[in-house]
């Protein structure tokens, strides 16, 4: 393989992963906790989006567990959003672990 077929398959797979990265950033993933009564929304990129909390929810007498089920439905969304990116870069890496990716 050439030098120039080498760096011309580089630069497309650079090119490949700027694409997936702008993608992730536009999907958006969901997570929930309680059996649905607290909702998150992240971005493919992992940004919060929204939280939406069912009023069935709120007890003034057991705040802590809303505050748990929040943290519960944030990560959800998280972990989905982090699979979502493996795979959509594992397609273009061909599995290849890239740093910082």
């Amino acid at each position: 393989m050439s030098m120039a077929n080498l760096q011309r398959m580089a630069m497309q797979m650079q090119q490949a992963m700027e694409k997936v990265k702008v993608e992730l950033a536009e999907t958006h993933v969901d997570g929930t906790a309680g059996g649905g009564v607290v909702k998150s929304v992240v971005t493919g990129d992992q940004k919060l989006v929204s939280v939406t909390i069912d009023p069935s929810a709120v007890d003034p007498a057991d705040v802590e567990m809303l505050q748990d089920l929040i943290v519960a439905a944030v990560n959800d969304a998280l972990r989905a959003a982090r699979e979502l990116g493996e795979a959509k870069m594992a397609a273009v890496t061909g599995g290849l672990r890239m740093p910082g990716m």
